[in-house]
């Protein structure tokens, strides 16, 4: 039980890799205040995390509004009366296709979610963390961030880069602290988003992500369970020290704990150009 009792705000917890995270959080004895747009799906995935034995609460929230996310804070603390992690795993897509043919306000709501709700959130429980002198923020990058073939999605790839940039830029300010925030990267993960991509891909002549997308719905992407687990590690006290880092699902974290030390004193696991 390496989260026992510790309580974690989960966003777009309603279906995917928030509910994978909601259900690795349960599995090792985690409080949780789920969050996502769409309450009917929230109420399943409570439903599930249920029967692991998790306390949880429920809490329609929009990300990108910034009374919606400060609600979300206040009901979580009425109810458990502290806050330990935070996931930022909500996110939307966006507009797939050539950046100038692209409509204004489709092209900035990525933006407005993937990064601004990221902000937003935590923004919202940075004062109780640094005031209980602990605290974990976990961020989602999209699995394509510096990767060949992410032509057509600029929406999405700037916003989830930013959230990677952000994530290094919060650590700074947090150092000496107790309170530590990494990001991850799920890579190819079969998701309604993953569909989204394959359907769309095609039509604007992206064949790589075509091609990518279409093989990971077919099973032969990054286990979902695999997720939850770097999940668990980055929240867990295993990876107490590692601050403003950008992991990957398909890292061999479990063995990280021991390599801590020599990570942080250098730029591995961050987002750099490297000089040749």
């Amino acid at each position: 039980m390496r989260l026992q009792d510790r309580v974690a705000i989960i966003t777009g917890a309603g279906r995917g890799i928030g509910r994978a995270i909601a259900l690795a959080y349960a599995g090792e004895g985690a409080k949780l205040a789920l969050a996502a747009r769409s309450r009917d799906e929230l109420e399943e995935t409570e439903r599930q995390v249920r029967e692991l034995g998790a306390e949880t609460l429920v809490i329609t929230t929009d990300v990108s509004n910034a009374s919606q996310v400060e609600a979300m804070v206040k009901d979580t603390l009425e109810r458990y009366n502290s806050l330990d992690i935070l996931v930022n795993n909500a996110g939307v897509l966006g507009p797939i296709g050539p950046l100038h043919d692209s409509e204004i306000s489709d092209w900035v709501l990525p933006i407005q979610v993937n990064l601004i709700g990221a902000y937003l959130c935590c923004r919202a429980v940075l004062p109780t963390m640094l005031n209980q002198d602990r605290g974990s923020i976990l961020s989602l990058s999209g699995g394509g961030v510096g990767t060949f073939g992410t032509a057509h999605m600029s929406a999405y790839q700037a916003s989830k880069s930013a959230l990677v940039t952000l994530t290094e830029t919060l650590a700074m300010e947090l150092e000496g602290t107790k309170v530590r925030v990494n990001v991850m990267s799920p890579g190819g993960v079969h998701t309604r988003m993953m569909e989204e991509i394959q359907e769309s891909t095609l039509t604007v002549g992206n064949t790589w992500w075509y091609e990518r997308s279409k093989a990971v719905n077919e099973g032969g992407g990054t286990p979902i369970e695999r997720v939850g687990e770097l999940a668990v590690y980055l929240a867990s006290d295993e990876s107490d020290g590692l601050n403003g880092r950008f992991l990957a699902a398909r890292d061999d974290f479990q063995n990280f704990s021991s390599r801590i030390p020599e990570i942080m004193s250098s730029d591995a696991y961050k987002l750099r150009r490297i000089e040749l």
